[in-house]
């Protein structure tokens, strides 16, 4: 990645493209918005890790982590466009390869199933993660214009333009009666 592209990114993920980039106002609308803040080191840290400098963008990394709860591990490629709403417990894998407008939640996680296998979660263009769900899997393909709400769990590939939401239902397990006095 070049610094012109991580200039793009922060224009567009911080300052919007409608309004001019300059340093001021980059700065200026990150001071009280720790999404944002957050979205702007992870950028950083990953311009350096893929130009080379591993150990300063682990640095910078290991802080974010600390202290916006949030992991969106160096290596993972997003292209323009990302959003993190409510930033706290949002995990993504380094083996992601998403594209642009990818929106996530708050308690969202992106992972691999562990198993060792091979293989990228490859998500497409304007993808929404809702609150407290998970895409668990080691050679998964999201399609463009897809919704996953909230509490939902996705472990196959999905086609493009769908909405994708887990059914729940409420079961009582056990019934305790309350004796009167």
């Amino acid at each position: 990645m070049k610094f012109s592209q991580l200039k793009r990114y922060w224009h567009v993920e911080i300052i919007g493209l409608e309004k001019k980039f300059t340093l001021l106002r980059l700065m200026t609308r990150l001071r009280n918005k720790p999404g944002l803040k957050y979205v702007f080191w992870w950028r950083l840290a990953s311009y350096l890790y893929e130009n080379g400098h591993r150990r300063m963008a682990y640095r910078i990394h290991s802080r974010i982590k600390g202290k916006f709860a949030c992991d969106i591990m160096l290596g993972a490629t997003i292209a323009e466009g990302l959003t993190i709403a409510h930033h706290v417990g949002v995990v993504v894998t380094k083996r992601v390869e998403a594209g642009r407008n990818m929106k996530l939640t708050q308690n969202s996680v992106i992972g691999s199933s562990g198993k060792g296998k091979p293989g990228k979660i490859v998500i497409g263009d304007n993808f929404f993660l809702g609150s407290n769900s998970c895409i668990i899997g080691d050679d998964l393909k999201i399609g463009d214009n897809v919704t996953i709400g909230a509490m939902s769990f996705v472990n196959k590939d999905l086609p493009d333009n769908c909405r994708v939401v887990t059914k729940k239902t409420a079961e009582i397990v056990s019934l305790h009666a309350y004796e009167q006095a």
